[in-house]
């Protein structure tokens, strides 16, 4: 079976000189990094072109959803198209372009315009946002390290607060997806730490379920390693709740949530759709609402440690 199939041409070909035999169809990456098709077999050493526009049907990773418009890279080991980022340093994946419409988990194919690119009203590690720091005492930590954000409390038996909440702000009803890369690098002790990851109208000094409007992925640190979502548009409360998924300290979750019909937000794990028997609502909700991004503690010694490698919302044009 051949990695790609030509759905719809597109104007830019570049040649590609094989290293290996390339079968037609395969996908591959040229040196300045992009993807491009090879549409006919070319023989190690041999000459040929790649394409590296235009739409193409991709053999899609198995089980995932894809959204309209997110962002898609092809997994070299599996050889298939998949909406979950490298979290791998060292990984041979490269960026493939965007998904063309919504594609359902059963689907085997999926549609993707070449190297393109999605465009993000908010994103916290390429823009910046505004970060607040509240405790009673100790030294708690918020900074951005290259293309990561990295935060933790210190060790000080108080009450600490991090947060770090988008620049730009967008309309409840606006179409937006959220997308979020998070690894817990080093679990709080007890059950005393929780970091919240999603949108929100505002933050909170000490507790983000406090927040009037929000839809958010929840993890209780230090305690039973269950990552919950939760939602309330200030009508509507829904209280955080197990998506049957763990977190696994040192390993980065892929999560996105999905805005685009306020009435029923879904939320996505690794491109699996979760907790499909729970409503979560902003339809009450009045925004704006901005990315937002929260850890806190109540007390205890423990230096809980959170990696975000990515943060971001983007419009979807329905």
């Amino acid at each position: 079976m051949v990695d790609a199939n030509l759905y719809q041409d597109g104007d830019c070909t570049v040649d590609v000189t094989a290293v290996a035999a390339i079968t037609g169809g395969q996908v591959i990456q040229i040196p300045d990094g992009r993807a491009a098709i090879v549409p006919t077999d070319v023989a190690a050493g041999d000459l040929g072109s790649g394409s590296t526009e235009g739409i193409y049907e991709v053999t899609k990773a198995a089980s995932q959803v894809w959204l309209k418009g997110a962002p898609i890279w092809w997994d070299h080991s599996a050889n298939a198209a998949t909406c979950i980022p490298p979290l791998t340093t060292g990984d041979k994946d490269f960026y493939l372009g965007t998904s063309v419409g919504d594609v359902a988990a059963a689907t085997v194919l999926g549609k993707v315009s070449l190297n393109t690119q999605p465009v993000y009203i908010a994103d916290l590690l390429a823009t910046g946002g505004d970060t607040a720091v509240v405790l009673t005492a100790g030294t708690p930590y918020i900074y951005s390290r290259g293309a990561t954000l990295e935060a933790g409390f210190s060790a000080t038996a108080e009450a600490q607060k991090l947060d770090w909440i988008s620049k730009r702000s967008f309309p409840v009803g606006s179409n937006w997806i959220l997308e979020a890369v998070v690894e817990v690098v080093t679990n709080a002790d007890a059950d005393v730490g929780d970091l919240t990851i999603g949108v929100a109208n505002a933050t909170h000094a000490s507790d983000a379920e406090a927040i009037t409007e929000f839809a958010a992925f929840h993890f209780d640190m230090g305690a039973d390693l269950n990552l919950d979502a939760c939602s309330d548009d200030g009508t509507t409360d829904v209280d955080p709740t197990d998506t049957t998924i763990d977190w696994a300290v040192g390993t980065p979750l892929h999560l996105v949530i999905d805005g685009r019909h306020e009435s029923d937000i879904q939320m996505y794990v690794n491109g699996v759709l979760v907790l499909t028997g729970t409503v979560f609502t902003l339809a009450a909700a009045t925004g704006p609402l901005k990315a937002l991004f929260h850890l806190e503690k109540s007390s205890n010694d423990s230096p809980g440690v959170v990696q975000v490698d990515m943060l971001r919302v983007r419009i979807s044009n329905e």
